[in-house]
């Protein structure tokens, strides 16, 4: 069946840098937009960044020079680098499987169970 499986999440300090990975099963990455998302304590989810099946990729505006998302298709996974880690960074961090990429988490059909990042000194 379709799954989404985060990890490399953690407990990091402020300016540091941790990467995420999202691996696929159940289907063929290639095909499929992967979004990435996170939802801070009390927070509404927020978009993060996207890849399309065609390479192309849009972070949010807050959060570009900082993130970097990347597939390899042949591992069936999704990476979300993050670096210049901040304490408002911290939140569960989830990808999402869609047709295109939107900041809309309905537009997406399959979630990962997510990843804990807290980032504190």
């Amino acid at each position: 069946q379709v799954q989404l499986v985060e990890s490399g999440g953690g407990l990091v300090q402020p300016g540091g840098s941790l990467r995420l990975s999202c691996e696929a099963s159940g289907f063929i990455l290639d095909y499929y937009a992967i979004g990435w998302f996170r939802q801070a304590p009390g927070k509404e989810r927020e978009g993060v960044g996207c890849t399309n099946d065609d390479g192309s990729i849009y972070y949010a505006d807050s959060l570009k020079g900082r993130f970097t998302i990347s597939r390899d298709n042949a591992k069936n996974t999704v990476y979300l680098q993050m670096a210049s880690l901040k304490p408002n960074d911290t939140a569960v961090y989830y990808c999402a499987r869609g047709g295109l990429c939107s900041w809309y988490d309905d537009e997406y059909d399959a979630w990962g169970q997510g990843t804990q990042v807290t980032v504190s000194s």
